[in-house]
Formats: structure tokens, C-alpha cells, sequence
């Protein structure tokens, strides 16, 4: 189950609901009582199927609910068996520790400015300020951070929006109804991820990119039927090229270089050449004094030769052509910019 805004102050409302004794409480009131306290407390109201999901979830670990099932007048009503609640047990101190960090490192990030959920969560488990010890790369001058709020929202009560973007290179603004699925982040920026939909196919949206966010709680919400995970699995970034190939892509870098590239490795794919196959490459490539020889399986994408070249002169790709024509291509560019500003 994951963590969002309302999932822990639904589960609140639920576990209050499921202990009382004296009222007798079926799914649909169930989801009625919880959608009125979350109106009362200022939150989002939520659909039916994510109460019926929330009731499963406490059945199951880490919670393992005793939730009984029980008719009256003619109604299933369910109800915990008697003096359970998921929030009696005290809780360690190492507990309250844990949970104090995590809810700091949640409530770091910039843009979400409407997780003030977290601070009445806290009081209401007497959890006390402590100091950080754990910090995430952040850029707080990133434009559009504040909508992260917003999408981590629809994301979590599945609502599909209406997308008005523009592109890097145009600034005619676009429309485009989306079911939002995943936000990511790489290289200090995020990116939403969801699927069209005319189509169903699934897009990438940086956040700097959009302009407005609408929501459309009339449509239907597409649940994605792919794990998104598995979608970078093969990609260096974000960006996904439907179609292309996945490139075995051989390299060398430095002595100088090859302690950063050993210890974070540009794709999960990175293998070090040892034994006959490195041996037949000092013969191929003389020229390549120490150092050492390694190899990617990735799909090609603008983030991997970024990377690439960020390496300057320390990191060579030797294979296929076709990268390093692009690498080749962009240092000559370059070259002949510095080039007219130092005459």
C-alpha cells in the first residue's frame, strides 16, 4: 500500500469506524462516514473503490486486521473483532524515531506545499522534531516544483487531468488528456509519466514543460497495465525511444576517471572487461595507455551520450560507430564555437 496524502488519514477514519461498537457500518457507509470526514478536515473526497482498496490493505501485513464480516438487517456490515485498532499499540522508541525521519524526508521536497498533513500527523502521534539525517539533492530554483503537490495527488486518487504544455524548442501551447501514472526524478528535474488518452500510450511530461493542470474527475481513470520500473530498465534517464534497439556500446575511460565510473555506473548494464577480452583490446587499441574497458547494454537515448560526453577526453566509446559519430559530432561543434570566440 502506498503512503500518500489521504492514505494515512483514510486509514485513521477507517480504523475509527471499524472499532465502534455501537453503530453498524456496510461498505457504502463506509465510504460515505470516511468521504465526510475528509470534507470536514479540508481533504480530497475519494471514489468507492479506493475505500474498498484501503479495507484490503488493512487486512493484509503489515496491519493483518481482524475485519469481520457480520449481517444486519439484511445489510453485510464489517467491524474489527473487539478491542483491535491499528493505532492502540504504543509505539518504540526506535519506532517513533523511524517514523519521525520518514515523515521529515517526505515533507522535504519543494512544491509540496500542501502536505501541512504532515505536521497534524505528527501532533497527533506526539512524534517529536528531530534533528535530519538523511538529505536528498534538491533544486529549489527548479520552475513548475509546485505542481508536484498537485500530480502526487491525482496520482494517488487516480483523476485524470487535462495537460497544457509546450515543448523545448516551440512555445505553442498544447492540450492533451492524460491518466497520470508516476513521478520521477533524474538529474535534479522531474518528469511526469502517464498514458494518453486517445490511445493509451505512455508519454513523458517534464514538469518545467507544463503550463496547467486540470482535472477531469467525469472520465474514467485508466489504471497503467505495465510496470513502469521495467520501462527504464534498459535506458540511461527518462527518455524512451519506442523501437529503437538496445546497443552493446564498449568503452574506455582513465585512470584518472575510472573510480567515479566503477562506483556509480552509468547504466546497470556496466561490465568490466578482464582477462582474453581485455587483453585483445590493449592489442586493438595500443594507443590506450592504462585505464580500463568496459561495456554498456542500453538503448540509446540523448541522456546517455550527455553522459557520455561529460567525461570528456578521460571516457572513449569505441563501439558502435553510430555513438561515437554523435560524440565525434558534438565535440567538433563545440570545438568550433570556442574556437570563433578565441579569435
Amino acid at each position: 500500500m502506498p503512503i500518500t496524502k489521504n492514505a494515512l488519514i483514510r486509514l485513521k477514519y477507517l480504523d475509527r469506524l471499524l472499532s465502534d461498537r455501537h453503530h453498524f457500518y456496510d461498505r457504502r457507509t463506509l465510504w460515505e462516514k470516511v468521504n465526510e470526514m475528509l470534507n470536514d478536515a479540508g481533504f480530497k473526497q475519494v471514489t468507492r473503490r479506493c475505500i474498498e482498496t484501503d479495507i484490503i490493505d488493512l487486512m493484509d501485513a503489515p496491519f493483518n486486521a481482524p475485519i469481520e464480516k457480520y449481517n444486519k438487517n439484511g445489510r453485510e456490515c464489517l467491524r474489527y473483532e473487539r478491542g483491535f485498532s491499528i493505532f492502540k499499540e504504543e509505539l518504540s522508541w526506535q519506532e517513533r524515531n523511524l517514523l519521525s525521519e520518514l515523515l521529515s524526508t517526505i515533507g522535504q521536497f519543494d512544491g509540496l506545499d500542501n502536505f501541512e498533513w504532515l505536521d497534524k500527523f505528527k501532533v497527533g502521534l506526539e512524534i517529536e522534531d528531530r534533528k535530519q539525517v538523511i538529505s536528498f539533492s534538491n533544486n529549489p530554483y527548479l520552475r513548475n516544483s509546485n505542481l508536484l503537490g498537485t500530480l502526487f495527488d491525482m496520482i494517488s486518487n487516480e483523476v485524470v487531468i487535462r495537460l497544457s504544455y509546450h515543448s523545448f524548442t516551440d512555445a505553442t501551447i498544447r492540450s492533451i488528456d492524460f491518466h497520470p501514472y508516476l513521478l520521477k526524478q533524474y538529474n535534479e528535474r522531474w518528469f511526469l509519466l502517464g498514458a494518453a488518452d486517445s490511445d493509451k500510450k505512455i508519454l513523458t511530461f517534464p514538469l518545467d514543460r507544463i503550463d496547467e493542470v486540470k482535472a477531469l474527475p467525469e472520465k474514467k481513470y485508466a489504471e497503467c497495465t505495465e510496470d513502469l520500473a521495467e520501462r527504464f530498465e534498459d535506458i540511461v534517464g527518462v527518455t524512451l525511444y519506442e523501437g529503437r534497439p538496445i546497443e552493446h556500446i564498449l568503452c574506455w575511460v582513465s585512470d584518472t576517471s575510472k573510480g567515479y565510473v566503477e562506483t556509480k555506473p552509468i547504466h546497470g548494464s556496466y561490465t568490466v572487461l578482464k582477462g582474453d577480452s581485455e587483453l585483445k583490446l590493449r592489442n586493438d587499441y595500443p594507443q590506450l595507455e592504462g585505464g580500463m574497458f568496459f561495456t554498456l547494454d542500453c538503448i540509446p537515448n540523448y541522456e546517455l551520450i550527455r553522459e557520455l560526453c561529460s567525461y570528456g577526453k578521460e571516457l572513449l566509446v569505441l563501439e558502435p560507430s553510430s555513438i561515437q559519430d554523435e560524440i565525434y559530432k558534438r565535440i567538433c561543434e563545440m570545438n568550433e564555437k570556442y574556437s570563433q570566440l578565441r579569435t
